[in-house]
Order: structure tokens, then sequence, then C-alpha cells
């Protein structure tokens, strides 16, 4: 069956409804530097106009990105790729996403690597356009490929400088099996019932909750889900980032000390626990839960998880309040390096990935929905978690904050109380390092 979304009219911060999402599922401090560095000792190779795709269509083109559970995946397209291009070669340069997110634009700049590379949404694309580091796509027929209303996280100032490849669902991941033995039929829709769940859970002698507390980037996504519910308004984070709302509002503490009523739920030693021993706990069946999100999938399987998985995203509100049932988000923003010397190769290389063959072995190889027309879905996960999408979904809120550091710092503030701090302490703490950058910024 192939899906084509069809949503119309949509911004880059509003949520995904039932309504908006259907067509997905029914039709066919280094940050924060780096960042700040775009100015003086950042200029670009060449200028964006010099840059012609209908040339240099030979040669080896270096692709940069943060996901090495792609890397057979991306192995087999290129393979795909060259035999239709045999004078064009691409050869995968990949880093720990941590590593990409703090030094990917230094790294890049030039155009020495990283011809073709993606971005994440907010912070870091917001960095990569301001560097000049991104081509402008506006022209191009690259546009042809996708939903329009799913590549607004690649645009800015009304250029397409880079397209979203992936529609992730960064929300718990659950064990199908346990889930249903503790007697959830679907995930909670309230708190209450979503602490009942955990104690179900619990008392099966299965830890409810694994959490890497230790990799920033995988532990603020359960953060998505916390805020999507406790905030005043949608816009909370950016709001945090400019000083109209703040970490020691009622509503921002309220979370916290829902964390404080998670605590019993995790693993001993939340802050020391990095991704991959989390993901373990989870695919061995001694955890529930994974708090990361979908595009975890095909590394737990990696890892000899044989039991249906499904999502299952905390609720911070009371029966019937809440506003949103999920969250979603449009990353892993394709964009050509304006330093490249290869520019009709790199070209063709993203032309080829985001046609809908290839978007869908892209896909169904690596458990990520995509944001492409005509992509179709024969992975069995995908199509387990495929009703999400048609859920009311909220623009995953943390990476409305574009600096980098200070996301970093205010999501830190809730592994903090899961790991003992009270909510009171880590607000302020947090709340003080807001304060010094904004005051920086002045």
């Amino acid at each position: 069956m192939s899906h084509h979304v069809s949503m119309v009219n949509r911004v880059m911060d509003a949520p995904m409804s039932r309504r908006t999402l259907l067509g997905l599922i029914g039709a066919g401090g280094l940050a924060a530097a780096l960042t700040a560095c775009a100015g003086p000792g950042s200029t670009i190779k060449r200028p964006v106009a010099d840059l012609n795709f209908t040339e240099q269509k030979t040669g080896t083109i270096s692709f940069e990105h943060w996901r090495g559970e792609d890397k057979e995946i991306f192995d087999s397209i290129i393979a795909k790729f060259h035999s239709k291009n045999p004078k064009i070669d691409v050869e995968q340069g990949i880093s720990q996403s941590s590593d990409y997110q703090a030094q990917a634009l230094q790294k890049l700049k030039g155009g020495r690597i990283g011809d073709v590379a993606p971005a994440f949404r907010g912070s870091q694309f917001e960095s990569f356009v301001k560097a000049g580091l991104f081509a402008d796509l506006s022209d191009t027929k690259l546009n042809d490929y996708y939903d329009p209303t799913l590549i607004t996280a690649g645009n800015k100032n009304g250029a397409q400088f880079g397209f979203p490849y992936q529609i992730v669902l960064p929300m718990p991941l659950a064990n199908a099996d346990i889930m249903s033995k503790a007697g959830a039929g679907e995930a909670p829709s309230d708190w209450d019932s979503y602490l009942s769940l955990l104690d179900a859970i619990k008392s099966q002698g299965i830890i409810p909750i694994s959490f890497p507390g230790a990799s920033a980037g995988d532990s603020g996504q359960f953060f998505n889900s916390m805020v999507m519910n406790s905030s005043p308004v949608e816009d909370a984070c950016s709001k945090i980032e400019s000083g109209k709302l703040k970490c020691t509002d009622d509503w921002f503490i309220g979370m916290l000390k829902k964390y404080v009523e998670l605590r019993p739920y995790t693993q001993d030693n939340i802050a020391g626990t990095a991704t991959e021993p989390a993901q373990q706990l989870f695919a061995s069946g001694k955890a529930a839960m994974l708090a990361s999100g979908s595009y975890h999938i095909a590394a737990v399987r990696g890892l000899g998880a044989e039991f249906d998985i499904d999502l299952c995203p905390p609720i911070c509100s009371d029966k019937g309040q809440e506003k949103f049932q999920g969250t979603y988000n449009a990353t892993f923003i394709l964009g050509i390096n304006t330093g490249t010397e290869k520019a009709g190769a790199a070209y063709e290389w993203i032309d080829f990935l985001s046609q809908p063959e290839q978007a869908s072995t892209y896909a169904n190889g690596t458990a990520q929905f995509s944001s492409v027309i005509g992509v179709t879905y024969t992975n069995p996960d995908l199509k387990r978690i495929e009703p999400w999408l048609s859920k009311n979904n909220a623009l995953a809120p943390r990476f409305q904050f574009l600096d980098l550091d200070l996301r970093n710092t205010v999501e830190a503030s809730c592994v903090s109380v899961l790991s003992g701090t009270s909510p009171e302490q880590a607000a302020e703490s947090a709340q003080r390092i807001v304060d010094e950058r904004l005051k920086a910024r002045s």
C-alpha cells in the first residue's frame, strides 16, 4: 500500500492533528559557540550562486551523518546508486549523534567532507543556514518528491535549504507483551492511569522505564511528552529561551514534580546510564519501556528484541484533559554543502535518495517513517505503530530551543530530579543558567 501525505496549510510548529496526519497512513556550551561563530572565520568556500547542479557529476562525494545503525541500508542504496551513476561514488562518514550535534558545523565548513549532510531540526539547522553551509534548493525538482507540509523544518525565510527525510515519533518504546500482561490494551490517556500501568509492570518484577540519562540527545526525548500537556502554550520552549517563561514557573515545577513520581519506576543510576545499556535493558525484556523514540527500533531489534513494539508516552494531564496524545518530529534534514567541488554529484545523490523507491527501502530497512510522497511501508514495526501517525501529535517541543546548551540545561534539570534533586532546586539551577545566557545576549 502506498502512503502519500496530503496535509495542507501547516506551519512548522503547528500540532499534527488526526485530520492533517491522516494522509500519512490513509493515502498511498560548544554548540552555542559554534552557532555564534558563523561570522568571521566561517566564510564558505564558494558563493551559493556559483553552485551548478548540472556539472561536476563525477568523483567521490562524502555523505556525513549520525545514523550508525543505518550504515548497511545506506550501503545498499549507495551500491544501487553507483550502478546507475558509475562515475559517482559515495562514502559514508558516521559520527555519534552527540558529536555530530556539537562538531558538524566546524567539520563541514569548506566542503572537505560532507558534500551532502543532514542537520537536526532546530538549533543545528539554524546554525548551518546562518553559516551559509547549506545551499538554497528552492528552485530544484527535489521539492516535487516531498510533501510540502512535512518539509517546513528545512525552510528558512522562504527558502528551502534542506529536506527532512525522516518523520520520527520521539515517544517511549514499549514492549507490547509486557504491556498486555499489565492490563494495558492501549497507551494510558491520563497521568493516574499512566502511574497505575507503571505499578502493574513493576509488580511483575520488571523495570517499567529504561532511561538513558547519560545521553542528553536521547534522554531529552522523554521531555517532549512531558511538556506537551504540561505547558501553558505550545511554544513554551521558545518562550523559555527568550525569557518570556521560566523554569521556576509553577507549570514547569509541576512537571518536575511528576518526574519525582517516576523515580520508583526507572533503573538505578539513571544519570550514569548511556543509550546502549538502556537499549539492552529494553531489548532483553528487563525493562518494559525505553525512554527515547521510534528512531531506536532498528537498534533494539539489532540487540535481539523479538517482541512486538508499541509506543507509550507519559500523559501529564487529568482524565479527558490531554491536549496531545503524542509527539512527532521532522528531522534528518538533507542538504548540500555550499563548499562542495562536486555539486552535480551531490545533487544526484539527494535526488536518488528522494525517489519513492529508495525512500521506501530506507524507511522499511531502518523503521523510520518518511516525508517522501509515495513511500510504501512493509516493515512490521512501522505497520504496528502506524496508527500513531493519525493521533493528535505535537511537533516535538524540545527542538524549539535554538541554543543547544540551553536546551541541554533545561532537560538536565529533569534528569537531575529523577536522580534525587528537588524540583525547586533543579528549576532554580536551570533558570540561573538561562538568565546568564539571556544576560550575555543583551
